[in-house]
């Protein structure tokens, strides 16, 4: 079969403009068709449900403040808390004590013991009350602690123990009693400190002896 095309170019090109316009139409009535979804989902999310939620949360915490508000002794829970929160910090601060009879053992006379220690961290004062063999010890011991240093992790020295006096002392039978009272530097006992101490080669400590005799004596307070 033999099939001739009797149209004219121009009625072609007509019926493929109107096929390509008709495709162009629906394409854009399906984009509107889309975009108008969109726009209608936006709208639902942010007047519908984004308010629902924010009155949700609002509800929410309307009751847990009534919750709090009815809660017996809030403030002083709240100030616990607080109280809680602020121990790291003032541990920090804290002496460490725990230091102190090492420091004790570096610093006094292997001819002398201890009868009685009090320290006060808050007026940074000590007294020291003991025997030894001899007034001589006795002086020796008030000398060391006058020219002891201490040395911390950034290689500052300075002196550990100032204000040192000799408050009493008398020698009977052999045997020399004395008091001390001194003041000294707080930074010894400073956490955050690696400290030190460097005594003055005046006399033999009980840190430079293989076997002292015991540091306190039986009986005594500190």
């Amino acid at each position: 079969m033999i099939q001739f095309n009797l149209l004219p170019d121009v009625k072609l090109e007509y019926i493929k403009a109107k096929r390509t316009k008709r495709t162009a139409i629906l394409s854009s009535v399906a984009l509107c068709g889309i975009s108008f979804t969109v726009l209608v989902l936006l709208f639902l999310s942010v007047n519908i449900l984004q308010k629902k939620h924010l009155s949700d949360l609002n509800k929410d915490i309307n009751t847990y403040s009534s919750q709090l508000s009815n809660t017996q002794d809030l403030n002083k829970i709240l100030t616990i808390q607080n109280q809680l929160a602020s121990l790291p910090a003032l541990h920090d601060q804290k002496a460490v004590a725990s230091r102190l009879f090492g420091f004790l053992t570096q610093i006094t006379p292997a001819q002398a013991t201890i009868s009685k220690f009090d320290i006060d961290f808050t007026a940074n004062t000590m007294t020291i009350s003991g025997s030894a063999d001899s007034l001589s010890t006795v002086n020796k011991y008030a000398d060391t602690l006058k020219f002891t240093n201490y040395k911390t992790a950034d290689g500052k020295q300075n002196s550990a123990f100032s204000n040192v006096v000799l408050t009493t002392f008398s020698h009977d039978n052999n045997t020399s009693t004395y008091e001390l009272n001194l003041k000294f530097d707080p930074v010894i006992f400073d956490n955050a400190q690696d400290v030190t101490l460097t005594t003055p080669k005046i006399i033999s400590t009980r840190s430079e002896t293989e076997k002292p005799t015991d540091l306190f004596q039986q009986g005594g307070g500190q």
